[in-house]
């Protein structure tokens, strides 16, 4: 088979099949979120023409690029890049969901804005998993507080799950221990009104731990697009 995008796809689907296997649930269960960010609309273009329909981003300007050009596809742009308060404008114009939701003014921003624009939007809640300094989220023991803020004080925000980032490991056992962390948050906050169905969990490195620990939604960008060139 060439490496072609189709072909790269199909690998993985096949790998996302394959775990879930090993963890007993429906193939069907996981949910497939490429990351097209650093690649142009010609890319996004060929990935549409494979019949995906949402994207991952991490900067509002780049998908403000590519919306235009490629807005006769009737794609759905997602944000799952660290958001300042200052972009919540064009969160609330050109954005379809959020996954990096991780601080109380960020979402009363996108509040504002949503609500001006007679909108609202899916959101998950960015937790941080990884020690790390430089991954983003909010701190697992303060998710209650948010939960209770955003049901009180941002109806237009329509919270779904939870999203991390594992840390950045060639230890399989401590990257598992970041998606474990997740998924028992979401058991433990989880309500009636509030069940967090969604876990986005999982890259093109971790993804089969991902699912095999519940991820719903894997974000995959070089895996499918190819290798990254960025800027200098």
């Amino acid at each position: 088979m060439t490496d072609s995008m189709a072909s790269r796809l199909a690998a993985i689907e096949h790998r996302i099949s394959q775990a879930c296997q090993r963890a007993g649930r429906a193939p069907g269960s996981v949910a497939l979120l490429p990351v097209s960010k650093t690649f142009d609309a010609r890319a996004v273009r060929e990935a549409a023409a494979l019949g995906l329909r949402r994207f991952g981003e991490n900067k509002t300007q780049e998908i403000r690029q590519k919306a235009d050009p490629l807005a006769d596809l009737g794609l759905s742009w997602v944000m799952i890049g660290h958001l300042q308060t200052n972009k919540a404008k064009d969160v609330a114009r050109d954005v379809a969901e959020v996954q990096s939701l991780d601080r109380a003014d960020l979402a009363d921003a996108l509040q504002r804005r949503l609500h001006d624009a007679g909108r609202s939007l899916d959101v998950l809640v960015q937790i941080k998993t990884s020690p790390e300094p430089s991954k983003f989220g909010l701190d697992p023991e303060a998710l209650p507080q948010m939960l209770a803020h955003l049901q009180q004080h941002c109806p237009a925000l329509r919270v779904q799950g939870l999203m991390t980032m594992a840390v950045n490991s060639d230890d399989p056992a401590a990257v598992r221990a970041c998606f474990r962390r997740l998924r028992e948050l979401r058991e433990r906050h989880a309500t009636a009104a509030l069940p967090l169905a969604r876990l986005s969990m999982g890259m093109s490195g971790d993804f089969e731990i991902a699912i095999e620990e519940g991820s719903t939604e894997v974000r995959i960008g070089s895996a499918l697009f190819g290798a990254r060139s960025y800027p200098a």
